[in-house]
């Protein structure tokens, strides 16, 4: 499973782009896309406005950048779990846990991205709906293949992903770095949440 989170959000963007990014997305997690204003974003990345919007030419498509940063990152920490399993057992046990672990880790960022949907352009809106989806997929197909090979036992595999994908998400709503739960320790209690309700051993959800 992994556990970095040293993964590259803003991909190839340059440094100017980099500190406008993060300076909105700490922007939009203080005040909201809406109570947020483009001097305020300009101000916290040490720019003026003139400057951010020769990067980014309004607030929304800052809004769109971070959350196609944002999917992005969470679709591929689910494949690169995949990656590493061959089991059900273990694929779905590191699906869940590095989702969930995820959702804390980024917990400033996903809260952005999942409640702020409604703020994007219809077509960017698509995009970012169309990326769900496939997060959505990859977890429903997992599920589907451990029942078609024994190894999970459910007559509900939708409402499963569905408590998967909920339970990530809502993660980062709550979370903030220092309390009692760790991304780690979020990721196994959840994976061994999920594995229960799959009627799998205990002592499988847990080990390794």
């Amino acid at each position: 499973m992994t556990t970095s989170a040293t993964d590259d959000l803003w991909g190839e963007a340059g440094p100017g782009s980099r500190r406008i990014l993060e300076a909105a997305l700490t922007a939009f997690a203080a005040r909201g896309y809406h109570g947020a204003s483009t001097r305020d974003i300009a101000a916290a990345a040490g720019m003026s406005p003139s400057a951010v919007y020769a990067h980014h030419r309004t607030k929304e498509d800052l809004l769109y950048a971070i959350s196609l940063a944002g999917h992005r990152s969470a679709l591929a920490a689910v494949e690169r779990a995949l990656a590493e399993e061959v089991t059900a057992v273990g694929r779905l046990r590191a699906l869940v846990h590095d989702y969930t672990a995820w959702h804390a880790r980024h917990h400033q960022l996903a809260r952005v991205v999942q409640y702020e949907l409604g703020a994007l352009a219809p077509d960017h809106r698509d995009e970012i709906l169309r990326l769900r989806r496939r997060t959505e997929e990859v977890v429903l197909d997992e599920i589907v293949a451990g029942i078609a090979s024994g190894a999970f036992r459910t007559e509900d595999p939708d409402g499963v992903a569905l408590a998967v994908l909920s339970l990530g998400v809502d993660v980062s709503r709550w979370y903030a770095p220092g309390g009692h739960h760790t991304p780690v320790s979020l990721g196994r209690r959840y994976a061994t949440l999920v594995l229960a309700m799959l009627g799998t051993d205990h002592r499988s959800a847990t080990a390794g």
